[in-house]
C-alpha cells in the first residue's frame, strides 16, 4: 500500500459505475470538486468520447482493470480483504468470457480497451504524458472517506452522505449507480491532488481509494 499528498487542482475528473449489458455504464464529472455533467450509455465507446469531450484529465472507473493472473484474488483484492473490505474476486480471462455473472466485468474490459489508445492506465507511477485512468471500488471509497469500514447493507444511505460531507451536492444523483459514479469521480478528484492509497500492484493493477 502507498500513499501520497499534494495541494488539490481545478481539473475536469470523472467516475464510472460498471454494469452488465442492461445497466450499462453511469458516469459523473466533477470541475473543482463540484459536480458538471452525467452521462448514462450502454456504450463503452460514447464514455471515452464523452470523457474526451470535457478534456477530462482523470478517470476512475468501478470495474476490475486487469484480469487475475493466476485464478485467484488479486492482490488489490487480498489486501483490501486483509482491512475488512471483500470485494468480488476477479477470475482469470477465460473464466471471465465463460461465466454470465462476469458480464459487468467484460463491460468493464472493453472501457479500460477503448480509454487504452487515449489514457494511460495507472501503473503506480505519475503519469505526465497524456490523461490517465484507474481502477477503484465505491465500497473502499466510502470506508475511506468515513474513516471506517462501512456495511455495504447500508450504502444508499451512508455512500449519498458523505458525498455531501465531502461538499458535493447528490440532488443531481438519482440512483445509487450515479452515487457510485460520484464517488468513483471523486477519487479522481483526490488522485488529482495527489491524495489517495494505492491496492496491488502492477501486474494485476491497482485500486486507488481516497486519502482525505
Amino acid at each position: 500500500m502507498k500513499a501520497v499528498s499534494a495541494r488539490r487542482d481545478a481539473q475536469i475528473v470523472v467516475g464510472v459505475d460498471v454494469g452488465g449489458a442492461r445497466k450499462g455504464f453511469h458516469a459523473v464529472a466533477l470541475r473543482e470538486w463540484q459536480f458538471f455533467d452525467k452521462l448514462a450509455t450502454c456504450d463503452a465507446a460514447a464514455i471515452v468520447e464523452w470523457c474526451r469531450m470535457l478534456d477530462a484529465s482523470i478517470v476512475g472507473v468501478d470495474a476490475p482493470c486487469k484480469w487475475s493472473l493466476t485464478g485467484r484474488r488479486r492482490p488489490c483484492e487480498q489486501q483490501l480483504a486483509g482491512i475488512g473490505m471483500q470485494a468480488f474476486s476477479t477470475p482469470c480471462l477465460a473464466i471471465g468470457q465463460s461465466h454470465p455473472f462476469y458480464r459487468w466485468m467484460l463491460n468493464g474490459a472493453d472501457l479500460f480497451s477503448f480509454f487504452a489508445p487515449h489514457y494511460q492506465l495507472f501503473d503506480g507511477r505519475p503519469s505526465h504524458s497524456r490523461p490517465v485512468c484507474f481502477e477503484t471500488f465505491p465500497y473502499a471509497v466510502a470506508s475511506a472517506l468515513a474513516g471506517t469500514v462501512l456495511s455495504a447493507k447500508r450504502k444508499r444511505t451512508d455512500r449519498p452522505r458523505l458525498l455531501r460531507q465531502a461538499g458535493l451536492s447528490t440532488d443531481v444523483l438519482h440512483n445509487i449507480d450515479e452515487v457510485d459514479a460520484a464517488l468513483c469521480a471523486l477519487t479522481a478528484q483526490y488522485f488529482s491532488a495527489g491524495e489517495f492509497k494505492t491496492y496491488g500492484d502492477a501486474a494485476e493493477g491497482f485500486i486507488v481509494v481516497p486519502m482525505p
